[in-house]
């Protein structure tokens, strides 16, 4: 029985789909492979970021919420 024949959508290059292939179905093997390049620890943040951050994230809930919930008169 013959595999089918793909074509990638990175590389362009063409692929036989076999069963329990990792990755994507439209990505041949080379293009589907998992990236080593991501870092592996997430950036600290310090207390300024933090509240910044958290600042800036319940300023986007209150507008949120009031572009939600405002009754036109």
């Amino acid at each position: 029985m013959a595999f089918p024949i793909k074509v990638c959508a990175v590389c362009s290059e063409e692929f036989e789909l076999k069963p329990d292939k990792p990755g994507f179905a439209n990505r041949c093997p080379e293009c589907s492979a998992p990236k080593e390049e991501e870092p592996a620890t997430k950036k600290r943040m310090d207390a300024d970021e933090r509240k910044s951050l958290s600042e800036a994230n319940e300023a986007r809930r209150t507008a949120m919420r009031e572009l939600l919930y405002r009754k036109d008169r």
